[in-house]
């Protein structure tokens, strides 16, 4: 049977950028798609691979390397691990899924099958799994001192925190646990369907990830939630404080 190189490179670049942006997605990665599309090609370099006489272990060594480089280049050296244990999970469930549906033997209709249903298994995975999980990028340690009481606890970034005071414009951490304090400062809110006002108040210091943040205030959240144990939702103009 006759193959085509070029459509063996064109398959390999568009499954290794599906995956790049599925591990992008997931992980809520801020980088660009242009660094996915250089990370592509690079990843299509491993094509040669099947043309290099070497032994099983030299090929997963490459293959290895050739991963890590794909991820520095599409993601940065930041949570290299993270990333890349999470590049690979997306490509062995993609894998697995199509080479248990794979009854055909005609390689170009194999070929027709993964660019038709990868985007689909990636959409569905990344929807299932951020159900489950919780980024361990968006967790924070964070210390609240009033007074001589320190408070520490674990909270994550949510997008969707703008909680913000109307005059001072100070960003607002929500907590669920019972604080000993003074001179509470009341916030109106909206969110969907609901409105009313939270009460807030001014901790005498706020350290997160051991730096310390300035002009925050702490809202005392109304309903108790518990979300993988973390007890402390944090603000999205955090992202531009850290």
């Amino acid at each position: 049977m006759k193959v085509y190189i070029e459509l063996v490179f064109i398959v390999n670049y568009l499954i290794d950028f599906m995956i790049l942006y599925g591990t992008k997605r997931l992980l809520k990665i801020n980088k660009s798609n242009i660094r996915l599309l250089f990370g592509s090609s690079v990843g299509t370099l491993s094509t040669f691979i099947l043309f290099v006489n070497i032994s099983n272990l030299e090929l997963y060594i490459l293959k290895i390397l050739l991963s890590i480089i794909i991820i520095l280049i599409s993601f940065g050296k930041n949570n290299i691990f993270v990333n890349t244990f999470y590049f690979y999970l997306i490509s062995i469930i993609i894998g697995g899924i199509l080479y248990l549906f794979d009854l055909n033997s005609n390689l170009y209709f194999n070929y027709l099958l993964l660019i038709l249903f990868s985007p689909v298994i990636i959409y569905i995975l990344i929807k299932e799994l951020n159900k489950h999980r919780l980024n361990i990028n968006d967790k924070y340690i964070v210390e609240i001192t009033l007074g001589k009481k320190i408070y520490k606890l674990e909270g994550f970034i949510d997008t969707g925190n703008r909680l913000i005071s109307p005059i001072k414009k100070e960003p607002v951490i929500l907590v669920n646990i019972e604080l000993n304090y003074n001179n509470v400062i009341y916030i109106p809110y909206k969110a969907l369907n609901t409105e009313g006002i939270i009460p807030c108040i001014k901790a005498d210091k706020v350290k997160i990830n051991n730096k310390i943040i300035n002009n925050y205030l702490i809202g005392l959240a109304h309903d108790k939630f518990v979300i993988d144990g973390m007890n402390c939702i944090l603000p999205n103009k955090l992202k531009e404080d850290l």
